[in-house]
């Protein structure tokens, strides 16, 4: 079964220095139909204007994923670790028993634009962590490339948590499938461009809640980029 979550009608904040569209519920947005899906909580899409940020601010028990679409976020947190995460990167935070972070667009003249996305972790009380990836895009062009897995990969950050997330690159006659288990639920969100999933066409901004589906066939691509994720029910 799929679900089309349209880019309308996700959650919006407006704080000046960022403009936030929430897939699920979220801070000030709340839908009680829209608590998240399988163990994924969390998709925030975020725009954070130049020179402005997210002071030191608390997390625990959650994997928590970065994906810089334009601009760099800036990181810092209480386990030392201070970063630029760039468009292509990847980076994983597991908030475990406590961590503290900041995220800042340092730029004087250019937004940020990321996603945010949560996921609940196998297990509460583990050691925070950090992890960041390059993801190249060519492994994502006309295919869905594996970026966060709870196996270690090539190009992807290790997850605690029961979730593969997929970023795909499509235009054109460029097309992927994704074998599915009925008993598991999968999200597909389309960050931009045009896209039809199992025929079912989608816009930027756009998402499909699926269930007892055993493939997710992704084509007819118009500068497409999306991200697929294959969750715990």
């Amino acid at each position: 079964m799929l679900t089309l979550r349209k880019s309308s009608d996700r959650g919006y904040a407006d704080h000046g220095w960022l403009k936030s569209f929430h897939s699920f519920s979220f801070a000030g947005y709340h839908d009680p139909a829209h608590m998240g899906w399988g163990n994924l909580r969390v998709i925030n899409e975020d725009r954070i204007a130049p020179g402005t940020g997210f002071g030191a601010h608390g997390h625990q028990d959650m994997e928590i994923i970065s994906y810089v679409l334009s601009g760099e976020l800036a990181h810092q947190d209480s386990m030392g670790n201070v970063k630029g995460i760039p468009p292509g990167d990847i980076q994983r935070m597991s908030a475990g028993t406590g961590v503290r972070h900041s995220e800042f667009n340092h730029a004087p003249d250019q937004e940020t634009h990321f996603l945010q996305i949560w996921i609940l972790p196998n297990q509460r009380g583990i050691a925070p962590g950090y992890e960041q990836k390059t993801v190249a895009s060519v492994s994502k062009r006309g295919a869905l490339a594996l970026v966060a897995s709870p196996e270690s990969a090539e190009q992807a950050v290790k997850l605690n948590a029961d979730a593969h997330m997929y970023a795909g690159l499509f235009d054109g006659a460029e097309e992927s499938r994704l074998v599915l288990q009925s008993e598991r639920k999968a999200y597909v969100f389309l960050i931009r461009g045009e896209l039809h999933v199992n025929q079912m066409p989608l816009q930027s901004g756009d998402a499909l809640m699926v269930s007892d589906e055993s493939e997710l066939h992704l084509d007819q691509g118009k500068n497409a980029e999306v991200l697929v994720f294959d969750l715990a029910a």
